[in-house]
């Protein structure tokens, strides 16, 4: 074999191999194969396999109303330092300030400049966020409920799970092969707020309330007391298994409004079994800032009850016996496993910056994602099989090369997108297809120049070599516009669209390779064995 033709054989051979041996993880020999070519293979989407498909949509005003909130917080603690004394009431996205004083609004200006000065109304001063900052706090909501979402999906244990933004405020989330649909739903759109906050066992009104009731009997009792709470206070609700039989009751809770913490100090949750009871739990650590505040709250609040609240249902609310060093705490209740450990999931990730609406959930069948995959198939190998015999028929011994070069060039696409861990969808199938068109018609157009060459008297060596010169640019050209299609519909598509792109894009780099260097290298391998006199085309 000339040296020529020797590297060219040399780089087909292993492509070809190793695109197989890639290939492997994704058929039935995958348990059998070593842990480091196991993580190799195609996987299925979710048109595929089956699995849901969800749209949410971020809560932009909410996240707003949250960040005023924690702004009102905040100041009272810092005018609280400089020792100013201030009346601080949040109205709507209104921060109402009293008195109307020089040192008030200096320390609004030095530690909240996005606070815009809408009134001074006697002794009150009103403040708002500027529309700047409320529309970049909307578009950070978006932004990090995608990479909290993301985070969740992660430990929870999707295997290409897709994830991306759509619009302004939506997010769609696509998870292929999960079984409990519920569960899954679940965890993605928890809000997970947690709070730490005081139990008013002082007030009268405390006496008053009932200490369990029924569910569902919620918002009678709100009503009911809703004249005798005092302003500072709020009525939140735990829930109570009874044992035996099961029936869920309402725990009553009168609490201070004041979040005294938020779960933005946590730094691990992790879940852990109560040796006493056997029953799992929620253990937390918090960051160094977190530790100390929890260590002030505690050392301050001895002998009271402090609860943990979280999506404003009440956990627990254990009496604080003394200080508590350390930065570690329990989230204790009925949970199951799972329930636990979807808890600690969420805490670790984080809580949604704000609430998430659903506005669409579509459940996939395996069922269907099967029927999907016999139709592609079917769809594949009916449309390569009559490229086959037609090129067979028509170009003879030259249509057996492009056959050839047709099945290369499947089989390094499979390899490539198995050497990417891609995700194969019903449109990624259609892009397979369509590469397959391609690669017939670059091989069309190379036979055709040959063919005008060998009209012309010119020797099948002769006719080969201009043949492809010839050709060369057209097929170049073609193909770089096609991947320039490509580019596009991946860059600015999502989900199927992306999964088309991703296929025909790989299909334009490995039709080049096929096209231009295969069937040329097969055509000079035989030439050089023997002078060809007649060419079958």
């Amino acid at each position: 074999m000339k040296k020529r033709f020797f590297w060219r054989v040399l780089a087909i051979s292993v492509a070809t191999i190793l695109s197989i041996i890639l290939f492997l993880p994704t058929t039935r020999l995958r348990p059998s194969l070593p842990e480091w070519l196991q993580k190799y293979g195609l996987t299925l989407g979710l048109d595929l396999q089956g699995g849901i498909h969800l749209v949410y949509e971020v809560d932009g005003d909410k996240a707003v109303d949250i960040t005023t909130e924690r702004i009102a917080m905040s100041l009272e603690n810092i005018l609280r330092d400089r020792d100013i004394k201030a009346e601080i009431k949040k109205e709507g996205l209104d921060i109402r300030i009293t008195p109307a004083d020089e040192k008030i609004k200096d320390a609004v200006a030095d530690n909240y400049p996005n606070l815009e000065l809408i009134n001074q109304s006697g002794e009150t001063l009103v403040y708002r966020l500027s529309d700047r900052e409320i529309n970049n706090i909307k578009r950070l909501a978006v932004e990090q409920a995608l990479e909290t979402i993301r985070n969740r999906v992660d430990q929870f244990g999707v295997a290409e799970p897709t994830i991306h933004t759509q619009g302004s405020n939506e997010i769609v989330v696509q998870l292929p092969g999960i079984k409990d649909a519920k569960r899954a739903i679940a965890l993605v759109g928890k809000t997970a707020i947690l709070e730490f906050k005081l139990v008013d066992d002082e007030s009268p009104i405390a006496a008053q309330l009932p200490e369990t009731i029924r569910a569902g009997e919620e918002e009678k009792l709100i009503k009911e007391f809703s004249d005798k709470i005092p302003e500072d206070d709020e009525i939140l609700f735990g829930r109570v298994v009874e044992k035996g039989t099961g029936r869920v009751f309402k725990r009553v809770y009168l609490l201070k409004k004041q979040t005294l913490m938020t779960g933005d100090f946590i730094k691990e949750a992790r879940v852990n079994i109560d040796q006493r009871f056997n029953e799992p739990y929620v253990g937390l650590s918090f960051n160094s800032a977190g530790a100390k505040l929890f260590e002030e709250i505690t050392a301050n609040n001895v002998k009271k009850r402090l609860a943990i609240i979280l999506d404003n249902n009440v956990y627990s609310a254990p009496v604080i016996q003394e200080r508590i060093a350390g930065g570690n705490a329990q989230i204790t209740g009925t949970f199951t496993m799972d329930e636990a450990k979807d808890l600690a999931i969420v805490l670790r990730s984080g809580s949604l910056p704000a609430p998430l609406k659903m506005l669409q959930n579509v459940t996939v069948g395996p069922s269907l994602g099967k029927d999907s995959i016999q139709a592609g198939i079917k769809a594949g190998i009916i449309a390569s099989l009559l490229v086959i015999v037609f090129m067979v028929v028509y170009y003879r011994l030259s249509g057996v090369i492009a056959d050839f070069a047709l099945v290369l060039n499947i089989i390094f696409l499979l390899g490539v997108l198995s050497a990417f861990r891609a995700t194969l969808t019903l449109p990624g199938i259609a892009g397979i297809i369509l590469a397959v068109g391609m690669a017939v018609d670059s091989n069309v157009l190379m036979f055709e120049r040959i063919r005008e060459e060998l009209r012309l008297g010119k020797t099948p060596r002769a006719a080969i070599d201009s043949g492809y010169d010839k050709a060369f640019w057209t097929i170049f050209d073609s193909h770089v516009t096609t991947l320039i299609t490509a580019v596009v519909l991946f860059q600015f598509g999502t989900g199927p669209i992306k999964g088309f792109a991703v296929t025909l894009g790989w299909g334009v780099f490995i039709n080049l390779f096929t096209a231009l260097i295969g069937t040329k290298t097969v055509f000079d391998l035989i030439i050089s064995r023997k002078e060809l006199k007649r060419l079958s085309i």
